[in-house]
């Protein structure tokens, strides 16, 4: 998806799931790459998700697969990650 077509609150979304992550992760007293290595990220790519950016202006669009990952780690389920309410992401 295109910068462009990125839909309207996901950038505050992307950016409140990188807060809830990274307050399991030092809650839990781990560091970023003790998560990024069990979550078979890398360290880059996991400090993007607790950033919740994927480039200064870009916000972070990742995977199922590696949210999954990261909240295995972290011990926690996903609805434990992921901010409500979600975002509208029907095509406008």
């Amino acid at each position: 998806m295109a910068h462009s077509q990125v839909p309207s609150g996901w950038a505050e979304y992307a950016v409140v799931l990188g807060l809830n992550i990274q307050r399991r992760r030092t809650a839990l007293h781990y560091s970023q790459e003790f998560v990024a290595y069990n979550a078979n990220l890398s360290r880059f790519a996991y400090q993007q998700l607790e950033h919740g950016q994927s480039r200064p202006g870009s916000p972070a669009n990742p995977s199922l697969i590696n949210i999954m990952a990261v909240a295995q780690v972290l011990n926690v389920s996903l609805d434990e990650l992921l901010p409500d309410p979600w975002p509208d992401l029907h095509a406008k």
